[in-house]
């Protein structure tokens, strides 16, 4: 079956180009477009397609709505998968676009557009439940974490791997205890020293996880 599409872009000469694309793939079917924010919730809400995508900055105030597009999604229709296209490489943006879960989300910087495969793929992957980031993005992360050439996933135990694969997958601690068959004070005990071999242990809880999250998967990506 075609994965159902609703897209979301202000632009009309960039919406149709976009559109004209998946158009053209056939196990991808746009059921509808928006120009603005409110009309693409709008949209999801009456198509209810197995994935957004949309441009990060939309009307009407041109900043994130793309991205407050899909923590509003992920509360009231969690299936519903989100591809934000975006020009910005700063991993920030794709932070923000996480913090609620890696699950069913995708980041993508709008020069891949036009690879359709990429393009594509992306959408297949978070369609699944599964997460897409930029290459580029998360080489800006990487960069900005470390400057060693080994990847710093290298200094984790098995266990603690196990507990980030986990993680990666949207699980909180409870769930990953619950997965792992161990309690969940040994879970926490495990993330904190995941944040500290990673060099995470100053910031804010919610990017200490995505960014960690962020690091597994461009790990994933050069093993693939």
């Amino acid at each position: 079956m075609s994965i159902r599409v609703v897209l979301g872009e202000d632009n009309v000469l960039v919406r149709e180009g976009v559109r004209a694309l998946l158009d053209s793939y056939d196990d991808v079917e746009v059921v509808g477009v928006a120009e603005d924010a409110p009309s693409l919730l709008q949209a999801a809400e009456a198509h209810m397609p197995d994935v957004v995508v949309t441009d990060i900055r939309m009307p009407p105030g041109a900043g994130d709505e793309g991205i407050r597009a899909a923590a509003r999604l992920r509360e009231t229709h969690p299936k519903v998968g989100v591809v934000v296209l975006s020009q910005f490489a700063d991993p920030e943006y794709a932070l923000a676009l996480l913090e609620r879960g890696s699950e069913g989300r995708g980041y993508l910087l709008k020069e891949r557009v036009h690879d359709l495969d990429q393009l594509a793929g992306a959408i297949a992957d978070v369609a699944a439940g599964g997460s897409a980031v930029d290459s580029k993005v998360v080489e800006s992360l990487v960069a900005a974490s470390s400057k060693r050439a080994e990847s710093p996933l290298e200094a984790l135990t098995p266990r603690e791997r196990e507990v980030l694969e986990h993680m990666a997958s949207g699980k909180n601690n409870a769930a990953t205890a619950s997965a792992l068959v161990v309690t969940e004070q040994s879970v926490e005990k495990y993330v904190h020293s995941i944040f500290q071999k990673l060099g995470l242990t100053w910031q804010s809880d919610v990017h200490r996880r995505v960014k960690a999250v962020l690091l597994y998967l461009s790990e994933q990506r050069r093993e693939g």
